[in-house]
């Protein structure tokens, strides 16, 4: 049975969600609902890109046919953090395209990315990405924005810490 992580323990692996915790991209992930006609307002953030696509009504094709990959830029500061880390992941409900156009932008290279086609569209897990990686949660801390990414880490027991460089 594997033990609880303790607070002093160093993971194995860090594990990041993207958008909003890495870059900054909420102007990039809404600006393609306003080109579909859904108001903002109406979106809720961190959600599956293909359950929010469905349940605002728009076709996830046009939606990242509308997404610019060209315009998230990195949080203050996340640059130099990734350099220090010794292995990263990310975890993320993006769609596949749109990550891998914007991580070969920046020049990133996690050890392992996961989007939503992992998940079969819905929202993520760390599952997949312990069992690929044969790690337990005592190896792992999730860093994320949302709770969606609290609710990832609460499934498997794994520690979370806020990104608390995104003000929203």
């Amino acid at each position: 049975m594997d033990r609880p992580p303790r607070p002093d323990d160093r993971p194995e692996l860090v594990v990041f969600d993207f958008d909003g915790t890495l870059v900054d991209s909420d102007e990039a992930l809404l600006a393609p609902f306003d080109l579909l006609g859904v108001d903002r307002r109406d979106v809720i953030m961190g959600s599956a890109v293909a359950e929010e696509c469905e349940r605002l009504g728009v076709s996830m094709e046009a939606y990242v046919d509308a997404y610019d990959t060209e315009i998230v830029r990195p949080f203050p500061g996340v640059e130099e953090m990734l350099e220090r880390i010794p292995r990263w992941a990310i975890l993320s409900n993006k769609h596949p395209a749109s990550a891998t156009a914007e991580l070969d932008r920046l020049g990133w290279s996690p050890e392992v990315v996961l989007c939503a086609d992992a998940f079969g569209w819905a929202h993520k897990s760390l599952r997949p990405l312990l069992e690929l990686l044969d790690l337990t949660p005592a190896d792992v801390v999730l860093v994320g924005d949302s709770d969606g990414d609290v609710r990832c880490a609460r499934e498997v027991g794994c520690r979370f810490v806020w990104a608390g460089w995104n003000t929203r």
